[in-house]
């Protein structure tokens, strides 16, 4: 099957041969034709398999040209860079229309924003919450809106965005066309798509969860947080690693990781650091460097997992096992794209092995194991990293068992380090100690 079997026009048509698309994708083949036949669609389709072109090419075809003042579309998603990735995918795609597109993101001031929105605009790309900021100065109608496409939903539950969601879809119009896409369905999505989605065709090309045909994947079992650091360095003296995305679980971590890389592995000018706490500015020149190929590390939280579309990345490394267990898919995703091969790698310390096995129950599949290279140095784990990673265990085992007491919990009268209570006034244990109602040597009290 070719583009041309769908029936788009000549401008799309003509951007689609420019950007490089040769054949349409298994996702792009089942949901084009029903988007452009005006269904709703519920998409669920590995990430790096062109569900982005799945419903911007309806959309487009649907839009036609420049109309009016108010925007007839609007998509939302979860991150920032998603935001700006989705509408670099417009302009990419509508080069030959007169479509106008606006995207909307925090992180800097509405005013510019707002000013674009004033001028006109068809087809708005916007994240739930400065959408909401936005109409609720008055500036956005959505009167014209006939369609609402969510990228990511499950992401945008797991960042508390459905009450916004619920307020947009008390504002803009019942009758439009909805289309919701992602490469996870779990059950609190399919909730809100009952909610958001009127008899909707569903596409499942691969089963929801799925990771990458392309992708190799591989876990090393580590015993501490200096020989992740250790086995990192490791990894990247490899030439082979030209384009490297690392995914830490806080920014603290992110921090530490990129200062070590900077001053000891990679040239100080090749890596950048990227998580929330980041200005937007920053943020947008990281993203755009590492697309050109200027950088060849990127320190990232999950804030990228979704928001970065780069064919050319060759390893992905998780440095911690990610908690939202849907994110391994996407995080790993942003390798093996587009029909090009990759390398995800996981360090796991004893903690982690209980997420790991949630994260392989939803892949279905086990992650091949590998053991530590011997250039690798292992230095003994800390006495109070491993009391850490102890009671984390403790705590995942009580969530199995509630009645699991475990090595940690709090006996009475003696504390957690395992020391007995001193027994306190005259008692059987400790009869020659004095009476606790008044201190030896003070003055007694009168009655007045």
């Amino acid at each position: 099957m070719t583009f041309d079997d769908f029936k788009l026009n000549r401008q799309l048509l003509n951007a689609v041969a420019e950007a490089g698309y040769e054949q349409p994708t298994p996702i792009q083949v089942q949901a084009i034709p029903l988007a452009m036949a005006g269904h709703d669609v519920l998409g669920i389709a590995q990430t790096g398999t062109g569900k982005t072109a799945a419903y911007l090419l309806p959309v487009l075809m649907k839009t036609k040209f420049a109309q009016g003042q108010h925007p007839r579309v609007l998509i939302l998603a979860p991150t920032r860079e998603l935001v700006m990735q989705i509408d670099a995918a417009i302009a990419e795609l509508g080069k030959y229309t007169d479509i106008r597109h606006l995207a909307l993101y925090g992180g800097i001031g509405p005013k510019t924003q707002i000013e674009a929105v004033q001028k006109g605009v068809d087809i708005l790309v916007a994240t739930p919450g400065r959408f909401m900021d936005i109409y609720l100065r008055g500036e956005i109608g959505v009167k014209q809106l006939n369609t609402m496409v969510m990228d990511e939903a499950d992401k945008m539950m797991d960042m508390g965005f459905m009450p916004q969601i619920r307020k947009i879809l008390e504002v803009i119009p019942v009758k439009r066309q909805n289309m919701l896409f992602s490469a996870t369905f779990p059950a609190k999505v399919e909730e809100l798509s009952y909610e958001f989605l009127e008899f909707p065709m569903r596409v499942e090309v691969t089963p929801q969860a799925s990771t990458a045909d392309m992708v190799t994947q591989k876990l090393y079992a580590v015993p501490n947080f200096k020989t992740k650091i250790n086995l990192l360095a490791h990894l990247l003296s490899d030439e082979a690693a030209s384009r490297v995305i690392v995914f830490a679980r806080s920014k603290e971590t992110a921090d530490n990781i990129y200062k070590f890389l900077a001053r000891k592995v990679v040239a100080d000018d090749r890596i950048r650091v990227l998580h929330a706490n980041k200005g937007q500015n920053t943020r947008i020149n990281s993203m755009e460097a590492f697309k050109e190929g200027n950088i060849r590390v990127l320190v990232t939280t999950d804030v990228t997992a979704r928001g970065i579309d780069v064919n050319e990345v060759s390893h992905v490394i998780n440095f911690d096992v990610p908690l939202i267990y849907e994110d391994y898919v996407h995080r790993i995703g942003r390798t093996g794209r587009a029909n090009r091969s990759g390398e995800a790698v996981t360090f796991m310390t004893i903690a982690e092995e209980y997420h790991v096995a949630k994260i392989e129950k939803i892949i279905r599949m086990p992650i091949p194991r590998e053991s530590i290279p011997a250039a690798v140095e292992i230095p003994e784990t800390p006495f109070d990293e491993q009391q850490a990673y102890l009671r984390e265990i403790d705590n995942q085992r009580k969530k199995e068992d509630p009645t699991f007491k475990g090595a940690f919990h709090d006996k009475k009268g003696v504390p957690t380090k395992g020391r007995p209570t001193p027994p306190r006034g005259k008692s059987p244990q400790n009869p020659k100690a004095p009476s606790a109602k008044f201190k030896p040597g003070s003055p007694r009290r009168r009655k007045t």
